[in-house]
């Protein structure tokens, strides 16, 4: 939701060609070489290596607040901390149908029911995507309606509480995973909706601070707890053919696939440099692993976990020491 509501950005195929190429060309290559190196390299199996590079797609939009825009109606523009920005907000959802294709990988391996993966097109691709982006469009100009029309004519509406944007956020995602669509895709659209709902409206830099704020304490504990699996043991299983693969996805598979994408995009090399090195790994990756092993068994699950743990802490101390430098130079270029 933070993600969402600080794009000031209206939305067309033309100026959101970026990071719609992010989250399709992009994480596609990203994913299909990482399938290939979890098979044929580090002998996963064929279920769990597509688990492994659906886990590793999803950037994280809170770990990579550093590399976002600025809070809405801030005048900084930058086209590289937009399509980073629209690219976390997106990603989370569009990298849940490649969750979805290993476990049903996993399932004809061992049920031999073939008809699952057209089942596994129409609807964890094609039905869920579509449910997603129309859910949140619809509810996200609902609620503006309510905020900024509605509440115009009955106090009992009024509000400028910031705690509507987590009522907004449980209320998009519950309805719209009811409805079988991807939830996190609803979210992020409602949240875009939402904020060009009379645009220059000041409430919506009160609705960013306080989901920012709640965000932020979220993955603040949530960073605690993955400090508690680190001490007690999850990257025991990591070998040196594991840890070489985390380095390579970091820093080959995800910037050559970013700067393949973006090869004719009329934007400096340096700013496709950016776009491409900084896909932050991060909470995303935890809850994609845990969901997938929750709807099916696995092997290797130990394995996963260390890699993804591995490109998690990686990720936080690679990222974390050069966002903020890189981003000041790119955003004065």
């Amino acid at each position: 939701m933070g993600a969402g509501i600080k794009i000031d950005r209206p939305f067309s195929i033309k100026s959101w060609g970026i990071p719609l190429k992010l989250v399709t060309i992009t994480m596609i290559l990203s994913i299909a070489f990482s399938v290939f190196i979890g098979y044929y390299f580090l002998s996963l199996g064929l279920a769990s290596a597509i688990l492994l590079g659906a886990c590793l797609a999803p950037t994280d939009p809170v770990l990579a607040a550093d590399v976002q825009v600025a809070p809405p109606n801030e005048t900084i523009k930058s086209e590289t901390r937009f399509s980073l920005t629209a690219e976390a907000g997106l990603n989370d959802g569009m990298a849940f149908p490649f969750v979805w294709l290993a476990i049903t990988v996993g399932l004809v391996t061992t049920t031999s029911a073939h008809g699952l993966i057209g089942q596994w097109f129409t609807f964890d691709v094609v039905y869920r995507i579509i449910i997603g982006l129309i859910s949140g469009y619809l509810l996200g100009r609902f609620i503006g309606f309510i905020i900024f029309k509605l509440s115009n004519k009955y106090e009992l509406l009024q509000t400028r509480d910031g705690l509507v944007a987590i009522s907004a956020t449980l209320i998009v995602y519950s309805l719209t995973e009811f409805m079988s669509g991807y939830g996190f895709i609803a979210v992020f659209i409602c949240a875009i909706s939402l904020r060009h709902y009379e645009k220059g409206n000041a409430y919506h830099t009160e609705l960013h601070s306080f989901s920012d704020q709640i965000e932020r304490m979220l993955v603040s504990v949530l960073l605690i707890l993955f400090g508690g699996m680190l001490a007690r043991g999850i990257l025991a299983p990591l070998d040196w053919k594991m840890a070489g693969f985390v380095l390579f996805f970091m820093f080959f598979i995800r910037p050559v696939s970013g700067l393949l994408t973006l090869s004719a995009t009329k934007i400096s090399f340096h700013e496709k440099l950016g776009i491409s090195f900084f896909g932050i790994r991060g909470v995303g990756t935890v809850f994609y692993l845990s969901f997938a092993f929750s709807e099916f068994d696995f092997k290797y699950q130990d394995r996963i976990w260390a890699i993804g743990a591995f490109a998690i802490l990686l990720s936080i101390i690679i990222h974390g020491f050069t966002a903020t430098r890189v981003m000041k130079k790119l955003t004065k270029t």
